[in-house]
């Protein structure tokens, strides 16, 4: 019974070996190909590390590099955390706390850049990339604030000259329409005053047909009379001369 549990135990002690040495070697070769620039090849292995041994702290901040250097910087921040948490050895914790900060900062995340430069430099206070990313996050946060202001005045006036071209818009269309409103009256004036005229004119004819009526009644009155005259002229003539002739006999 006691040679088998020496014999489990230098069996686990070898199984453990050889999981450390994959581990190594992986690390290793993906540190080979980070060097050569194949990233995406190194993060493989440092994967693969890490799925051995999820709490080495090495392999993900391995992985997290790997992963920031192909621009995967929410994938790289995971694997930053990760490290810092569980790691031991603070100069690997400054590191990954170091690279969070650069992760947010390469997304121009700068608010929240700079609590984890400032970590970092409380950690390692030689850490002069740390003092320089920190000094350049709060320059540029300033200029972030800075055009976020420039382009909220920009919205506020943009909005202020739409109000004022919605309300010079409204009054133009007022002034249009009282304009239609005047022209309209205008026209039932004028309207109004060619009617009265041509009532006028036709009053006018009215009353000179009437006239002309008149005169021609008068006119044919007077040539009745000259008729009548005409006709007692004749009878007169005629009994001169009935008379004449009864003195010549």
């Amino acid at each position: 019974m006691k040679a088998y549990i020496v014999s489990l135990t230098t069996l686990l002690l070898c199984t453990i070996s050889v999981f450390a040495q994959n581990e190594r070697s992986l690390i290793r070769e993906g540190n080979r190909q980070y060097k050569d620039g194949k990233f995406s090849e190194a993060e493989v292995n440092y994967q693969k590390a890490s799925d051995l041994n999820p709490m080495n702290d090495k392999a993900a901040y391995n992985l997290g590099n790997a992963r920031y250097q192909q621009k995967n910087y929410e994938g790289a921040m995971n694997h930053f955390k990760q490290a810092a948490e569980m790691s031991k050895n603070p100069e690997v914790e400054a590191k990954a706390i170091y690279n969070l900060g650069n992760s947010l900062l390469s997304q121009d995340k700068y608010a929240e850049s700079i609590p984890y430069f400032k970590q970092a430099l409380r950690m390692n206070p030689a850490d002069e990339e740390a003092r320089y990313n920190l000094a350049y996050a709060q320059w540029k946060l300033k200029q972030q604030q800075e055009q976020q202001k420039q382009d909220q005045n920009k919205d506020q006036n943009k909005d202020q000259n739409k109000d004022q071209q919605d309300q010079k818009d409204q009054q133009d269309q007022k002034d249009q329409q009282d304009k239609n409103d005047q022209q309209q009256q205008q026209n039932q004036n004028d309207q109004q005053k060619q009617d009265q005229q041509k009532q006028q004119q036709q009053k006018n004819q009215q009353q000179q047909l009437s006239k002309e009526e008149a005169e021609r009644m008068l006119q044919a009155l007077t040539g009745e009379e000259k008729k009548t005259l005409q006709k007692l002229n004749e009878k007169k003539v005629k009994a001169a001369a009935a008379v004449a002739l009864e003195k010549d006999w």
